[in-house]
């Protein structure tokens, strides 16, 4: 590797953040970045971190990957922008024809690309409303689903996300979803309930559903409830869609989390790691439902920039010949295993769940199903004095996240884990209950 970069330091550069961009933009890091390498990031300082946080399951392929970098720099040789709606080009329709057979779905597909994960849900609500003729979209609590106006209004967690900036679009209904051992039957019987008391299901366009929680805290929809909902939409011609932004590409040990269930969704949204780090999303569906939108009623300037479709390709292959699949499998036992000894040690770990490398721990007060998040924050605060970075989630922002790069080597994760550990052990003698 080359010497570290330097810049202004980060003390420097933090008071001019302050006076120059907007409190609402929350930042996590005390520092700033300077350069990044598979799973390893330098601040400007020089200071050396591990990275579990991936860009918020940006980079299952970590950072930088050699291939994905190679194809992008190939493609800056040959044009940046078009608008394919105006000019197209050929990594568009390559890159809809390996998400078409990607996507769970013994059916035709088809596949249109956006720039973000929030443009993608927006425009599966604008597909499913197309081909329904329908207005009315039910999500769950506990969703996030982005921060344009209907993916606030879809979303299902209030702070920081929905403070302040309603009202939202009308039409959109929220329904229980299946956490901490919840019965799948009670949670569909919620869904059923919205057609009692708040909106005759022949109005319903779509059903919005994250297989597996991202910003919810990594819950894991029961297979019960995925079949249920599934049942519950062909009974009334409602879309299912399912949000794959965080859980798809890999992360769950599988292509999609919702192959785990043996049912397909209608439409399908991505984006996140779909790109390795560029700005990309798709939505995915039944052919004959994606086509439901009339032409030039779907798309954007910057929808599916070259760049971005060119990176996705490459990612593709990173993950088919580098057996990342298999990788984000075997990491995730490997995570559970040393998660759950450390519950034992430690009353304040609630639960450990995950599927593949999407895991989590939650932390509560012991004996208690009070969420904890001081104590997670320090945890996560101690993790990134020491070098390792981490994300919190959950509707009471007392659980750990773990989404570093699937191609992480074993030796850094097992340093990663250990300074976790570490971690838990000295936050725990803190709070007095070690």
């Amino acid at each position: 590797m080359n010497a570290p970069i330097r810049f202004a330091s980060n003390a420097a550069l933090a008071a001019r953040r302050d006076a120059a961009t907007p409190r609402g933009v929350g930042v996590m890091a005390p520092f700033f970045a300077a350069r990044a390498e598979n799973s390893e990031l330098w601040d400007v300082e020089g200071r050396r971190y591990i990275d579990f946080a991936g860009g918020i399951a940006v980079l299952n392929t970590g950072h930088r990957h050699p291939k994905v970098m190679a194809a992008v720099a190939a493609q800056l040789e040959r044009f940046t922008h078009t608008c394919y709606q105006v000019v197209p080009y050929d990594s568009y329709v390559e890159l809809a024809e390996k998400l078409n057979a990607l996507v769970p779905g013994a059916f035709p597909k088809k596949s249109m690309f956006v720039s973000t994960g929030a443009e993608a849900v927006e425009n599966a609500v604008k597909i499913a409303r197309a081909a329904t003729g329908r207005t009315g979209v039910i999500a769950f609590s506990g969703a996030f689903h982005g921060r344009t106006m209907m993916g606030m209004a879809l979303t299902g967690k209030v702070a920081p996300y929905k403070m302040g900036f309603g009202p939202f679009p009308a039409e959109i209904y929220h329904a229980a979803f299946p956490t901490h051992g919840t019965d799948p039957t009670r949670a569909l019987a919620s869904v059923a309930g919205l057609f009692k008391t708040d909106i005759d299901p022949k109005r319903v366009a779509a059903i919005i559903i994250e297989p597996v929680q991202g910003e919810g805290g990594f819950h894991i929809a029961p297979r019960e409830f995925v079949l249920g909902l599934r049942k519950l939409c062909d009974e009334h011609g409602i879309l299912l869609v399912a949000d794959e932004i965080q859980s798809g590409f890999g992360r769950t040990g599988k292509w999609f989390a919702f192959e785990h269930f043996g049912v397909a969704a209608d439409l399908v949204t991505t984006a996140k790691s779909l790109a390795g780090g560029f700005p990309l999303a798709a939505v995915t569906g039944r052919a004959d439902i994606m086509d439901a939108a009339p032409p030039g009623g779907l798309g954007g300037t910057y929808a599916g920039s070259p760049i971005g479709l060119t990176a996705a390709l490459a990612v593709i292959e990173v993950m088919q010949e580098e057996g990342l699949l298999e990788r984000s499998v075997a990491l995730g036992e490997r995570l559970m295993s040393r998660l759950n000894a450390l519950r034992a040690r430690f009353p304040q770990i609630a639960e450990v769940r995950g599927l593949g490398s999407m895991v989590a721990a939650e932390f509560n007060r012991p004996g208690t199903d009070e969420p904890d998040a001081a104590f997670a924050k320090r945890v996560q605060t101690l993790a990134l004095e020491r070098g390792l970075i981490l994300l919190t989630c959950g509707t009471g922002a007392n659980v750990i996240r773990f989404l570093y790069p699937l191609t992480i080597g074993d030796t850094l994760f097992a340093e990663g884990l250990q300074i976790f550990e570490g971690a838990v052990i000295d936050a725990a003698k803190t709070s007095g209950l070690a």
